[in-house]
């Protein structure tokens, strides 16, 4: 055994002292031997090999140059338990003189080293001096189907080792070992350094069959997916333009997108109210609701159902046509509100059996649709509403209604022609608010003949014959 000495202190003689145990190479044995005697100085003791391992560069060219022209052969066994599926990469007819290509030959499983370096780019010869590791991937990708069967292996290679030197303290593939044994009762040993080429092996792959339940599953799902979708957009678009209105603006114009979008996402189904018609008359309080399929007579006749009727909203008075100016009053005198008589009225000859005002007419309708225009504005005799002063104020005041469709469109020309359609249609609605109060009724309500040909009388149509109730839908 030889010593490795470090300068040491004469009162670090019984200690390992400070840098011994950072620089010294072996196992320190606790002494402090005379190193120098003049001038005096100590080290020290350690017990190692010696001399140290020396560091020198490897053979060039490698000692096993040649194996790049030796060939390995592979084999490879793999199993698909869940379809009781078992096959290796050695076919049944391979030959066993051939060499893998990865063109001309790709299912041989004999494989020249040297070609496995080419096919990632490197050279053996220059590889094998400070030696690398090389994966040799095989992936199976199989199709168990009896009617398009198909599993064969697929080889690839790549590098797994630091390719730079410059880069990487110990490039390559390299490790040491040593012998031990004692030559003249004096142990001692050989340490061997070592460069080679190391090959590993990477198996991946998947098999399958068809099967009608997955397809199911996995059709269900990717439906769920887009129904997730929808929901996911839908939240997205109603958080953002809330959020947007919220920080942005504080009126609900900027909310118009949220509006929008559900405009183009939402058919509004409108309930078929065609197929009703709601009636209402003076001495009711109540309105009759009326099934088309049951009209088969006249309106006057048939019974319907009753409905409460709504209550007017006064917040809206543009629905009604109010008299532009009072009338005079009589100082002194208490106003008084008129009243109509229950009084039965004496029946024109020109009266039809049904009506009960005596102010009816008959409908110019051809016969199937005169039941329609067969209503009264009273189910049992008495004074025509036509008579009254509300009538008179809130539906054929000429004035009013000017004001009213001026009111609603203010841009709107009141030629000579056209006055009067405009100023009777006007009326019919005025009426038809009036009378029944909720807007979802006055569309399709029907007016009495009475009031109908009173409005007709004061705004006469030119020429032509009255077309009568139209549904608006």
């Amino acid at each position: 055994m030889l010593g490795e000495f470090l300068l040491c202190d004469d009162k670090l003689s019984q200690d390992k002292g400070p840098g011994a145990g950072a620089l010294s190479r072996g196992i320190q044995t606790g002494k402090c031997i005379p190193y120098k005697l003049q001038p005096p100085k100590k080290t020290c003791e350690v017990s190692a090999w010696c001399p140290t391992e020396a560091t020198e560069e490897p053979p060039q060219p490698a000692l096993l140059n040649s194996a790049e022209n030796f060939t390995v052969l592979i084999k490879n066994n793999i199993d698909f338990p869940r379809h009781n599926y078992t096959t290796r990469n050695i076919l049944p007819d391979v030959n066993i003189t051939c060499t893998y290509h990865k063109t001309q030959n790709p299912q041989c499983p004999i494989f020249r080293l040297g070609d496995i370096f080419q096919e990632t780019g490197y050279n053996f010869s220059e590889v094998a001096i400070k030696g690398g590791i090389m994966a040799i991937e095989i992936n199976w990708d199989c199709n168990l189907d009896s009617w398009f069967h198909h599993c064969r292996p697929k080889y690839s290679f790549r590098r797994l080792d630091d390719k730079t030197t410059n880069e990487s303290l110990y490039p390559g593939y390299n490790f040491r070992y040593a012998k031990y044994y004692k030559e003249n009762n004096v142990e001692k040993r050989t340490l061997i350094k070592v460069f080679g080429v190391r090959f590993d092996i990477l198996v991946f792959g998947s098999g399958g069959k068809f099967d009608i339940i997955a397809l199911i599953v996995y059709i269900g799902s990717t439906l769920s997916y887009f129904g997730l979708a929808t929901v996911f957009i839908d939240f997205l678009i109603n958080t953002c333009s809330n959020t947007s209105c919220q920080s942005y603006c504080k009126c609900c114009e900027c909310c118009a997108v949220n509006e929008y979008y559900y405009k183009k996402k939402c058919e509004s189904i409108v309930e078929p109210k065609s197929t009703l018609k709601y009636v209402s008359f003076v001495d009711e309080f109540h309105i009759r609701m009326v099934e088309e399929q049951l009209l088969g007579r006249s309106l006057q006749n048939v019974k319907g159902k009753e409905i409460p009727k709504p209550l007017m909203d006064f917040t809206d008075l543009s629905r009604l046509p109010l008299s532009l100016q009072d009338a005079p009053s009589i100082p002194g005198q208490p106003e008084e509100i008129q009243l109509l008589s229950e009084e039965a009225t004496p029946r024109s000859s020109s009266s039809p059996s049904w009506c009960q005002c005596g102010n009816c007419l008959p409908s110019q309708l051809p016969r199937s649709h005169q039941c329609l225009e067969e209503l009264c504005c009273r189910k049992k005799p008495g004074v025509c509403i036509t008579t009254s002063e509300p009538f008179k104020q809130l539906i054929l005041s000429r004035r009013a209604l000017q004001f009213l469709l001026l009111y609603q469109e203010p841009l709107l020309k009141l030629d000579a022609d056209a006055t009067n359609n405009q100023l009777r249609h006007c009326a019919y609605r005025c009426y038809a608010t009036w009378r029944f109060g909720s807007k979802d009724l006055a569309d399709f309500a029907i007016l009495p003949s009475c009031c109908r040909w009173r409005i007709r009388k004061e705004f006469p149509k030119s020429e032509g014959q009255y077309s009568g109730f139209k549904s608006p839908y």
